[in-house]
C-alpha cells in the first residue's frame, strides 16, 4: 500500500534548494562531474530523486511536491531571457541563428519519423509513436502537458501518462549528454583550454560565465537594493501583462507554452524602450539578467529533485527502445551535423551542448549544460545569444507546426 506525503510549496522549494547545494558541492569533491561539465541542479537533483524513487520502492512511500514555485521561476526566467532577447541580439546572432533554426526543424522532423517508424515497426499505435518523438523530446513537459489532450481525442488514451515519462526521460538524458558531448569536442580538437576557475557557483547559471559577470562589483547596500527592487518589480509586472497576452493567444486555438505571453511581453518592452531611449540601459538590464539566473538555478534544482523515476520503470520495452533511439540519433545529429554546420569551433562545442539541452530536454536544461561547459573553459557570447532565440523563441513554434502536419498525416 502505497503512502503519500504531500509536499507544499515551502517544503519544495526547501528540497529544491538542498538539491542545489548538494550539486555544487558534487561538482567541487568529484572531478568526474566537472570534466564533463554536468550540471550542479542535476547532480544534486538526481541523488534527491533517487532518494524518492528507494523511499516509493522500499517504503510504499510516494511524495508529492507542488509545483508552485517551480512555475513561477520557470515564468521569471523567461521573462529574463526575453528582455535579453532584443532586435539587436537577433542580427549578432546572424548566420549562426538561422543554420541553428534549419538543425532544430531538421531534428524535430526527424525525431517524430524514428519514433513513428519504430511504433509501426512493433506493431504499435503510431500515435504512440508520435507521443514519443518530438511532443516530449523538444516540447518538453509544457508541450506534453498541452498536446496530450489532443492525443487522447484521436484515440490514444494514455497520451498522458506516456508523454510526460517520456519528457522525464529526456529531461535526464538532455542533461547528462549535452556537456560530456561537448566536452569530448572541445578536448579532443584543443578548442580552448581550461579555466581553472574555483567559484562553483557561477557554473550553473547561464549568464555569468561572462568575464562581465565573474568581475567584482561595488556599489552602495542601497544602490544594489533599488536596482534589484526594479528588477523584481519589473520581472512581475511584465508576467502580469505577459498571462493576459497568453490568454488572447490562446484564442488562435494554437498550443503555446505558459510562458510565451510574458517571453514575447519582455521582449516587446525591452525594445521599446531601447527605441525610445536610443539603446540606454533604462531597465537595468544586469540585475534582470541575475534575477533569471537566480530562478533558473532554482527551477532546475526543484525540477530534477521532483522527477518520479518510477515514471519510467513503468516504460514498457517498445517506449525504452524509441527513447534510447532518440539518444542515440540526437548524439550523432550533433556530433557529424550540427557541430561542422555550425563552424567546427569552439562557439559551434557549446551550441551542441545547448541543441541537446532543448532537443532531448528543455531550455532552462540547454543554457545550464552550455554554462557547465563555459564554467570549465571560456565564455563564449554567440551562443548565450543564440540558444534563448531559438529555444525559447522558435522551438515551440516549428514543433507546434510540425506535430501538426504529422497529426493530420497519420489520419
Amino acid at each position: 500500500m502505497q503512502h503519500i506525503v504531500a509536499l507544499d510549496m515551502f517544503q519544495t522549494a526547501g528540497i529544491g534548494v538542498v538539491a542545489l547545494m548538494l550539486g555544487m558541492l558534487f561538482t567541487k569533491c568529484i572531478p568526474f562531474l566537472r570534466r564533463y561539465c554536468i550540471p550542479a541542479p542535476v547532480s544534486g537533483g538526481l541523488l534527491v530523486s533517487l532518494l524518492t524513487l528507494a523511499a516509493y520502492a522500499w517504503g510504499g512511500v510516494e511524495c508529492s511536491f507542488d509545483g508552485t514555485v517551480k512555475d513561477l521561476c520557470m515564468m521569471l526566467f523567461f521573462t529574463s531571457v526575453g528582455y535579453q532577447s532584443n532586435l539587436f541580439s537577433l542580427k549578432q546572432g546572424g548566420r549562426p541563428l538561422v543554420v541553428m533554426v534549419i538543425l532544430v526543424s531538421v531534428l524535430i522532423v526527424f525525431q517524430n519519423i524514428i519514433s513513428i517508424g519504430i511504433a509501426r515497426w512493433m506493431g504499435l499505435d503510431p500515435l504512440v509513436g508520435l507521443a514519443a518523438g518530438s511532443i516530449p523530446m523538444s516540447g518538453g513537459h509544457g508541450t506534453s502537458g498541452g498536446f496530450s489532450p489532443v492525443l487522447e481525442s484521436a484515440g490514444l488514451t494514455s497520451a498522458a501518462s506516456i508523454t510526460m515519462a517520456c519528457a522525464t526521460f529526456g529531461l535526464v538524458a538532455g542533461s547528462l549528454l549535452g556537456g560530456p558531448l561537448a566536452e569530448g569536442i572541445i578536448r579532443r580538437r584543443h578548442l580552448s583550454a581550461e579555466s581553472h576557475s574555483t567559484d562553483i557557483l557561477s557554473g550553473m547559471e547561464s549568464n555569468d560565465a561572462s568575464p562581465d559577470f565573474r568581475q567584482e562589483r561595488t556599489g552602495s547596500e542601497e544602490g544594489n537594493f533599488r536596482s534589484y527592487s526594479k528588477a523584481a518589480f519589473t520581472l512581475v509586472l511584465t508576467m502580469a501583462l505577459g498571462s493576459c497576452l497568453s490568454k488572447l493567444l490562446s484564442l488562435t486555438g494554437i498550443v503555446f507554452p505558459t510562458y510565451f505571453g510574458s517571453l514575447m511581453m519582455a521582449f516587446f518592452i525591452r525594445n521599446v524602450c531601447e527605441g525610445a531611449f536610443k539603446g540606454r540601459d533604462v531597465l537595468g538590464m544586469k540585475s534582470i539578467v541575475s534575477l533569471g539566473n537566480i530562478c533558473l538555478s532554482l527551477f532546475l534544482g526543484i525540477a530534477m529533485a521532483c522527477l518520479k523515476l518510477w515514471e519510467l520503470a513503468s516504460l514498457v520495452l517498445p517506449l525504452c527502445v524509441i527513447l534510447l533511439a532518440q539518444v542515440l540519433f540526437l548524439a550523432l545529429f550533433a556530433r557529424f551535423a550540427a557541430f561542422p554546420a555550425l563552424g567546427k569551433d569552439y562557439d559551434a562545442a557549446v551550441l551542441v551542448s545547448g541543441l541537446c539541452g532543448f532537443g532531448l530536454g528543455a531550455t532552462p536544461n540547454a543554457m545550464a549544460n552550455m554554462s557547465a561547459v563555459c564554467f570549465k573553459y571560456r565564455y563564449a557570447t554567440v551562443p548565450f545569444i543564440i540558444v534563448p532565440i531559438v529555444g525559447v523563441m522558435f522551438v515551440d513554434i516549428i514543433n507546434t507546426g510540425i506535430i501538426t502536419v504529422f497529426l493530420n498525416l497519420l489520419h
